[in-house]
């Protein structure tokens, strides 16, 4: 993908549009890990309607780093995906590359997450793996950038 790539809105190129989609999918992780964040901070317990097991994964001794909330640490590496896409969508390409270089950081340590509720814990939270999905759909839409970028 180069320059003239991210830039050309005018002749409607999907490329082009791939760093929009990939703030926008940034900012729905951002609300989701705030909305655990709060939840944890708060202690206010988590509704789940689709699957029992958000309380055993938020106050499971996985679910803060120094007293910290992991969704914390989520919503800040979301907010970063976030600022590095819309930056990229007006026309600097290499916050893009780093927007890529984020997004693949943020989706191997999803997959040990997923690893930790699936095997360790033995219990999903509905709202972890709507962060999960939108971390993984953030590495669709970058891989999709350098498939379909290329001409």
């Amino acid at each position: 993908m180069n320059e003239t790539d991210l830039n050309e809105t005018s002749a409607g190129s999907s490329t082009a549009k791939l760093p929009i989609a990939g703030a926008l999918v940034a900012l729905a992780g951002l609300a989701d890990a705030t909305y655990l964040t709060i939840h944890h901070l708060t202690a206010e317990p988590v509704p789940c309607s689709i699957i029992a097991g958000c309380e055993t994964v938020l106050t499971s001794p996985y679910a803060e780093v120094a007293g910290v909330p992991l969704a914390a640490f989520g919503a800040i590496a979301y907010f970063v995906a976030f600022s590095l896409a819309l930056l990229a969508a007006f026309g600097n390409r290499m916050m893009w590359t780093l927007f890529g270089i984020q997004v693949v950081l943020m989706s191997l340590f999803t997959a040990w997450l997923l690893y930790l509720q699936g095997y360790v814990i033995g219990a999903f939270c509905q709202f972890c793996l709507i962060s999960a999905a939108t971390t993984f759909t953030m590495l669709a839409i970058f891989i999709a950038s350098r498939i379909f970028g290329r001409r």
